[in-house]
């Protein structure tokens, strides 16, 4: 939790901080991306169990206690295999530079870039969908940017390659978001019917 601010104040010399302190994935899971994947987590059970998700036509989905628990469940053990597998992808692409870092140091980093997308969930407290889709939109881009900004101290690496490294990944990264999104929507937009 030390770093949520720095990364957003000052990235780099955060990004160099991260990687120094050389944290096991344990408890950067536990001190960090459980806390902070929580943040979406408790903001939307809140919003669609208390208000119900609005489709900016006056119609509005509310969940029962129930579902919303479960469905929350769903949503957090989503979001926390997102970054293990965003960590694994990035662990995986980088088996071509000569200071590949670990898997666990993977992870760590995918988990402190997703910072952006964890602290965006808020918005969920008020499900309206264009307002969540315009902040995960801005979530992203700025994920998308400590992911450039981060990647050429953690490898080791030039801006050029990067450049091209980041891009790569944050391709992969959409996609995985995409899925993790459609799975999300499933879940808080059609879920009570299945429980």
């Amino acid at each position: 939790m030390s770093h949520v601010w720095g990364l957003f104040s000052h990235p780099n010399r955060e990004m160099q901080e991260i990687k120094r302190e050389n944290e096991t994935v344990s408890h950067h899971y536990t001190h960090h991306v459980l806390i902070m994947a929580a943040i979406p987590v408790i903001c939307a059970f809140i919003g669609t169990t208390q208000i119900g998700w609005n489709f900016g036509d006056g119609t509005f989905v509310q969940l029962s206690m129930f579902t919303g628990f479960y469905l929350g469940v769903l949503f957090y053990a989503l979001m926390l295999a997102g970054v293990a597998v965003m960590g694994r992808v990035i662990w995986w692409m980088a088996r071509s530079y000569p200071h590949r870092p670990s898997l666990a140091r993977c992870m760590v980093f995918a988990g402190y870039v997703a910072t952006p997308l964890f602290l965006s969930g808020i918005v969920a407290l008020y499900p309206l969908v264009w307002l969540c889709v315009l902040v995960g939109a801005a979530a992203l881009i700025y994920t998308g940017y400590l992911l450039y900004v981060g990647v050429p101290e953690f490898l080791g690496i030039n801006k050029e390659e990067g450049m091209s490294f980041s891009s790569s990944t944050l391709a992969i990264g959409v996609l995985v978001l995409e899925v993790l999104l459609a799975l999300s929507v499933i879940l808080w937009g059609y879920g009570y019917r299945l429980f």
